[in-house]
């Protein structure tokens, strides 16, 4: 049966979904939003019209973590994004949840209030973002001394989680210079082929960030 993931290439979630496609090199058909019918199919599946979700013979999976959970149910592959190990699938799902809570959503925060009309923004909630964003960042920082990945030296779902969160997360409120372990885990990341690869197909959307892409990355 054929996968196919209903997706756009400059989501941080779809980023997210794709990274675990790409490492194991799962063939999948890529529904695009940006194309003709896409969404309407998409709402007919999900009626929260929220993306990614995967579908196989008449299954329809959503949320990132989810699928990515699904496909090694499913698709094995020689990367095991969930250890075997009941104590360290824990710790990654924990540390999952950890970048998807307090650095994609604040993240976001940034994000949806800049598309906001000026008269409906939101400065308190932003200001409040901007802060757990430096708690994570500090805490991240301490957690990297000394570690390749968010979870030991084997590349997990936390990383997929990991990897979209930090890079707009950067973009959006810089990580400071002193939190170097933090930076060079963000550039491991970014020199992920699975991740370089999303990365690279969302290149030609990056006029879509509301607060100005940078010119790096």
């Amino acid at each position: 049966m054929t996968l196919e993931l209903f997706a756009h290439p400059f989501s941080s979630y779809c980023q997210k979904a794709l990274i675990a496609l790409y490492e194991n090199d799962i063939p999948f058909t890529y529904r695009m939003m940006e194309d003709p019918g896409v969404g309407d199919e998409l709402a007919s599946l999900w009626p929260m019209k929220r993306f990614p979700i995967l579908c196989e013979g008449g299954r329809t999976v959503f949320e990132a973590t989810i699928i990515i959970e699904y496909l090694q149910l499913r698709h094995p592959g020689p990367v095991q994004l969930i250890p075997e190990d009941p104590d360290t699938a824990v710790e990654v799902r924990m540390l999952d949840r950890f970048f998807d809570n307090y650095v994609m959503t604040p993240q976001g925060k940034f994000v949806f209030d800049a598309l906001r009309p000026p008269e409906s923004r939101d400065p308190f909630g932003v200001e409040e973002a901007r802060k757990m964003l430096d708690t994570s960042y500090a805490w991240l920082d301490r957690r990297m001394n000394g570690r390749t990945w968010a979870v030991g030296d084997q590349f997990t779902l936390a990383d997929c989680a990991a990897a979209p969160s930090l890079f707009y997360a950067d973009w959006t409120h810089r990580i400071p210079e002193q939190y170097e372990h933090l930076a060079l885990y963000r550039k491991r990341l970014l020199a992920r082929p699975s991740f370089a690869r999303a990365v690279d197909e969302a290149r030609r959307f990056r006029h879509y960030f509301p607060l100005g892409a940078p010119d790096r990355d």
